[in-house]
């Protein structure tokens, strides 16, 4: 007879651990479902190692315990192998059967498999064999309108067959031509009396009234090409190399034009922004004098956006300090705001007065000005500076020029004077082509020292 435990070990109820060994309760078989659920959910649970992310966890793990998938796969139909579709229908027979091209006119015999429904069809890929139509002309119309001097009918009529048999590929014509017979031609010679004699057929043959599209052939363009072409090929190392240093010497002469049109431009926008200026403060003097500060903002004439500073202008809503007004903006740098600070100092300016109304006004316009002040203090170094490095480059090309035949009579005393001689043409080649002037660096100012002690030190030395 089954005793407790054995009716526990069948319904998987709880061990020899629970207090009543031999009896069993109703919870116990009504509860045994959710029991053995909890069983297989500890059964199959994995704790997720410390620091790996849950997604790489994923891959590694499933509830199926299958392995991750190495490729993409169709989701709908899982690992399993897709069957073959096949349909219910018949096979269509096959044949191997006799088959002639069309295109081919020696009536070669070729066999090949094919479905026996196409049995006596013509060759499908007969279709694409495409051939150019060449004119044809009569005895009478070559006579009346063909006839040329330098050309004989045979020789028209050998060009025409030639060129029908080799659909129009002049270079094989050229290849073929019988020079023997006839005058030696050139390609060039060939294409224009193929094209000449198309024309006039056209012409003749055309109904009145038609749009014609008559084939056009330049033959001395042609050969201008292809003698440019030679002359390009012929070409040696050195005249290569000249050439690619030419190029570039002229890319640097377009840039260095640019930039010197982009700093003129510029110059300009502050003489303009200056000239504005002067003029807005000589109509402010004789203005009478009335409080009217909104009327002085609109009437305020435009100043190019370079010229000065561009104070922001605080009308939006809420409370604002006046202090905030006398703020550089950001587009001001660093060098603009160090030099300014200079300048303030040097007039005994304060650097942060009391924000009045009009201690406000006046000390931005004060600042705008130094500003303007300074930048065309910049634009003038950099004008005369360009000028002076000009000025030299010009006393060395005379110099050059001065000292070039006496060069050339002291070579045959001195030996060594011939690499010099070549190193100064290079220089000269140099100073001749950077006929716009170099582009100023970032060391312009140090430079421009140096050159204007030279120039003092000159001057005293000229006494």
């Amino acid at each position: 007879m089954a005793t407790g435990a054995d009716v526990r070990d069948i319904l998987e109820l709880g061990g020899p651990e629970s207090e009543n060994v031999g009896t069993i309760n109703k919870k116990d078989i009504i509860n045994s479902d959710k029991k053995k659920s909890k069983k297989s959910s500890e059964t199959l649970t994995f704790k997720r190692p410390e620091g790996m992310h849950r997604e790489v966890y994923a891959l590694l793990y499933s509830d199926k315990k299958d392995a991750p998938p190495l490729l993409p796969s169709d989701t709908t139909q899982g690992y399993r192998t897709v069957k073959a579709k096949l349909g219910s229908k018949k096979v269509r027979p096959w044949k191997w059967m006799p088959f002639t091209n069309p295109a081919r006119k020696d009536g070669a015999m070729f066999y090949h498999w094919r479905r026996a429904a196409e049995e006596g069809k013509d060759y499908p890929f007969a279709r694409f064999n495409k051939t150019v139509q060449v004119p044809v002309y009569s005895e009478q119309e070559y006579q009346m309108y063909l006839h040329d001097d330098a050309w004989t009918k045979a020789e028209t009529d050998h060009l025409f067959d030639l060129s029908r048999h080799f659909d129009l590929r002049f270079v094989v014509i050229h290849d073929r031509y019988d020079h023997q017979q006839f005058k030696k031609r050139s390609v060039e010679d060939l294409k224009e009396r193929y094209y000449h004699i198309c024309a006039k057929l056209a012409n003749i043959r055309a109904a009145p009234g038609s749009d014609l599209k008559i084939p056009v052939f330049d033959a001395g363009h042609e050969r201008r090409r292809k003698e440019q072409l030679e002359r390009l090929y012929n070409r040696t190392p050195e005249q290569v190399a000249e050439e690619e240093y030419l190029i570039q010497e002229l890319r640097k002469i377009e840039a260095r034009k640019k930039e010197r049109e982009k700093r003129t431009q510029d110059l300009q926008k502050l003489i303009t922004a200056a000239d504005t200026t002067t003029e807005q403060r000589r109509a402010e003097r004789k203005a009478p004098k009335k409080k009217l500060p909104q009327k002085k903002e609109t009437e305020k004439p435009a100043v190019p956006e370079t010229a000065g500073i561009k104070f922001p202008d605080f009308k939006s809503a809420g409370v604002t300090l006046r202090s905030q007004r006398m703020k550089l903006p950001s587009s001001v740098g660093q060098k603009k705001i160090k030099a300014l600070e200079q300048m303030l100092m040097e007039l005994g300016v304060d650097l942060n007065p009391m924000p009045t109304e009009e201690i406000v006004q006046m000390f931005n316009e004060l600042r705008s000005d130094l500003v303007l002040l300074y930048e065309l203090k910049q634009a003038f170094a950099n004008c005369e500076y360009e000028l002076q490095m000009l000025r030299h480059r010009y006393e060395a090309l005379a110099k050059a020029g001065s000292t070039g035949p006496s060069a050339e009579g002291g070579s045959h005393t001195d030996g060594h004077s011939g690499p010099c001689s070549d190193e100064g043409k290079s220089d000269i080649k140099d100073q001749i082509i950077d006929v716009v002037g170099a582009p100023l660096t970032p060391n312009s100012r140090k430079r421009r020292e140096s050159a204007s002690s030279s120039s003092s030190v000159k001057k005293v030395k000229k006494p």
